[in-house]
């Protein structure tokens, strides 16, 4: 399984803003380590999101909910989701509407990481 480092993820973000606009930088440095070891944590032993699955999904909604940059919290969950499953062979079936809903949901508390996980579990197909 390949994993995107922080360094990786902070570029994604830097272009997201670029791109689309906002606000580029950290608002907390411990939340996005944070969001990341959450993901990526192994806990005795065991990793606590074995599968590439569980950890988009846990991706998703730790960037989102943990709120670490100043802007674009909701767009850069959603893109690493996107792009950690695509560089583990994967991809999404959705359309922009639903990744947009799924985002909001997110940060609303609409979404739980259950639902997510059933939301790239129901749209994933291996590339």
């Amino acid at each position: 399984m390949i994993i995107l480092s922080k360094e990786q993820i902070l570029n994604l973000h830097s272009q997201l803003i670029n791109k689309f606009g906002g606000i580029d930088g950290v608002r907390d440095d411990g939340l996005l380590e944070s969001a990341l070891n959450n993901a990526y944590g192994v806990y005795f032993g065991l990793e606590k999101y074995p599968t590439v699955e569980e950890k988009a999904a846990r991706l998703a909604y730790s960037l989102t909910k943990n709120h670490p940059f100043l802007d674009g919290n909701k767009r850069i969950g959603v893109l690493i989701m996107l792009v950690f499953l695509e560089i583990n062979k994967i991809e999404l079936t959705c359309n922009d509407d639903e990744l947009t809903d799924l985002g909001l949901k997110i940060a609303a508390s609409l979404k739980t990481y259950e639902e997510i996980l059933e939301f790239v579990n129901i749209h994933k197909r291996n590339i």
